[in-house]
């Protein structure tokens, strides 16, 4: 008896770990995936809001980001609190109270299979990345 218990245990151990770094690697992953994104880029001065008129799209970066396009400038938003939930597989639900996009707001999260809400992430400020002129 002592010894499967031992064993379990030495199993439970052992899966902690492997789901430990998978979620390493995860987020690993997605700062690979944002760094490819900015390849070429410079950072701008970190701004509070954007204008929803003028964004194109928004691109999820797993554990990572979400990243807003406006014309060729993007707008990386390292989420205060949440980053980890962040699946590019979710819907974004975004409540707005007006018509900017601001580091206060918060972003729902959607599982696109169930259909049911996944959790959220509060946003930070939006850090902007244009392609570095050449000559």
């Amino acid at each position: 008896m002592r010894r499967l218990l031992t064993a379990a245990a030495s199993l439970s151990l052992l899966t902690l770990a492997g789901a430990a770094s998978a979620d390493e690697s995860g987020y690993a992953k997605g700062e690979a995936e944002l760094a490819k994104m900015l390849e070429g880029r410079v950072a701008g001065e970190p701004v509070n809001c954007l204008s929803l008129s003028s964004l194109d799209n928004t691109t999820i970066i797993d554990k990572t980001a979400l990243v807003y396009r406006r014309g060729s400038t993007l707008y990386v938003n390292r989420p205060r609190a949440g980053a980890d939930q962040l699946d590019d597989d979710d819907i974004l639900l975004t409540k707005i109270y007006g018509s900017q996009l601001c580091s206060v707001d918060k972003v729902d999260l959607i599982d696109r299979g169930s259909r049911m809400w996944s959790g959220f992430v509060s946003l930070g400020q939006f850090v902007p990345y244009k392609r570095v002129a050449t000559r």
